[in-house]
């Protein structure tokens, strides 16, 4: 007979291998359980006026959409702000290449997650064409130096690499192509990088091994297995700030206002939109 604990997974063959994948049981509770601790952390985010960053980077179909979706739906958007920042403009062309993303770091009580970074220049733009090599040379020398100036004002920085199969980004693909409610998430740059993996590949291990460092590592997440990305994130970005649990005391509803004799507009007057799943029997 299975353990509790073995009865949390079932085994699935994954691309020809066996794996321990999580139920969706146990994952609904873990991720409630997670979902908790970073609104704790929240919390102690406010309360401490600290400035915490978080950037996701990584292949495309990766999954970093769907774990950035799952850390922020609990939390006050006014803490927690998510930067997805589109193509530059013309003025923001002109201008150095990090002072678009300094006007969107946080202030003292948030917390911001970018769903790509500044690490567009060591990917995409580097692989797509869309920076000289001088360009693209001067990011990779003056990066860790941004880094270390943003550590050494207060700010918590944590970088996430998303790495993902080659078989299983097809297959999301694919996923993406049948499913009409998904089509939008294949851009053309999406598109476009399937012929040029290997390519991507390269510059991914170049931008490691010049942005990887001490003070400001990368943590590389397998994200083959979405719902494992999802929590082993969480988990471990739980554990990058020591945090106390400051969750405020039971709230008391004070008493409504008593009615006074005031009579209100019939609902007549009123302009409801359809009701096209219920209404009186």
């Amino acid at each position: 007979m299975a353990s509790d604990k073995d009865k949390r997974y079932k085994i699935k063959t994954i691309d020809g291998i066996e794996q321990k994948v999580i139920r969706k049981k146990f994952y609904e509770k873990e991720l409630y359980r997670l979902q908790l601790e970073l609104v704790k952390l929240q919390e102690w985010i406010k309360t401490r006026g600290l400035k915490f960053v978080v950037i996701f980077e990584g292949r495309d179909a990766a999954g970093k959409g769907g774990v950035i979706k799952r850390i922020s739906e609990s939390l006050n958007p006014r803490i927690c702000r998510i930067e997805a920042l589109g193509k530059p403009t013309e003025k923001e062309e002109s201008q150095w290449y990090f002072q678009r993303y300094i006007d969107r770091l946080p202030s003292a009580g948030e917390m911001v997650l970018f769903d790509r970074s500044w690490y567009n220049r060591a990917g995409v733009e580097k692989v797509m064409g869309f920076c000289t090599d001088d360009e693209y040379q001067e990011f990779l020398r003056t990066c860790p130096e941004f880094e270390n100036m943003l550590i050494r004002s207060g700010i918590i920085l944590i970088k996430y690499w998303f790495s993902v199969s080659d078989e299983e980004q097809e297959h999301r693909f694919q996923d993406r192509l049948a499913d009409p409610a998904k089509r939008w998430k294949l851009s053309p740059m999406d598109l476009e990088s399937r012929s040029r993996w290997i390519e991507y590949s390269k510059a991914k291990d170049i931008m490691f091994a010049h942005t990887d460092t001490e003070t400001s590592p990368w943590y590389v997440v397998n994200a083959d297995i979405k719902k494992h990305a999802r929590l082993n994130c969480m988990r471990h970005l739980l554990k990058q700030i020591p945090y106390e649990d400051l969750t405020p005391e039971p709230i008391k509803l004070p008493p409504r206002q008593p009615d006074t004799g005031y009579v209100r507009p019939p609902l007549e007057h009123q302009k409801f939109i359809p009701d096209h799943y219920g209404g009186k029997v």
